[in-house]
């Protein structure tokens, strides 16, 4: 195998995992907080992502390799358990606590870019001719910092389109348990209800996997050019 391909498949999988368990970590740790142990009891409200590995090994550990192997591209998924009726008793808590996930992802990206431009401002990074997903920012010849790209680019990208995915208002991404605060408790508990019927996952992620190409470029695009003010990337 190519090790450069071997360096980013690794780098791409701690940087899931890890991002995917402080996402979970953050609906459990909200949900507590909310007067939902659910999770807490299932040792979720932990960084540790062993206990993340063990309710979605599939999710976090075999598709994620299996996808990476067959694209170069990683894919998975995670979830913390939370109690439906304390949900339904409570839709706008449940709401705060689907917001924490993405919530999470945001703070990864920001810490991502605090890095990165502590990087250009020290002189050991600059912005690439060419940016995408790995490549987010570039390191001076010889230095230190040339190890540090991958990590710091796939930490930032990665984090801007989980965020992004999850607050699609589509079941049964976040997004759409983020939508019941914003409405009055009893409609909350008719859209929970209707939300959690299965077909509407399936045709909420069928619709997610559609739209969501249309987002990610210009996304990413916005990002890089308020990482690099005046740099012009389109």
């Amino acid at each position: 195998m190519n090790p450069q391909l071997l360096i980013e498949g690794l780098t791409w999988f701690v940087v899931f995992v890890f991002s995917t368990t402080l996402h979970e970590a953050g609906h459990a740790f909200a949900a507590l907080k909310l007067g939902d142990p659910t999770a807490y009891e299932g040792g979720q409200v932990s960084l540790n992502p062993l206990p993340h590995i063990r309710r979605e090994p599939v999710g976090m550990l075999l598709v994620p390799l299996v996808s990476f192997a067959v694209s170069h591209w990683m894919m998975g998924w995670a979830s913390a358990p939370y109690d439906p009726f304390w949900a339904h008793r409570h839709p706008k808590r449940a709401a705060l606590m689907a917001a924490a996930g993405p919530a999470a992802n945001l703070l990864l990206v920001v810490i991502a870019g605090l890095l990165i431009r502590i990087g250009v401002w020290s002189g050991v990074f600059y912005a690439p001719d060419t940016a995408n997903f790995t490549a987010v920012t570039a390191a001076v010849d010889g230095s230190w910092a040339q190890g540090a790209v991958i990590p710091l680019s796939v930490l930032f990208s990665l984090n801007l389109l989980l965020f992004a995915f999850n607050l699609l208002p589509l079941p049964p991404l976040d997004g759409s348990a983020i939508l019941p605060g914003f409405m009055s408790d009893d409609t909350a508990r008719r859209f929970h209800d209707l939300i959690r019927q299965p077909i509407f996952s399936m045709i909420g992620l069928l619709a997610a996997w559609r739209v969501f190409p249309a987002i990610s470029d210009p996304l990413q695009t916005l990002a890089l050019n308020l990482l690099y003010p005046g740099a012009g990337y389109h």
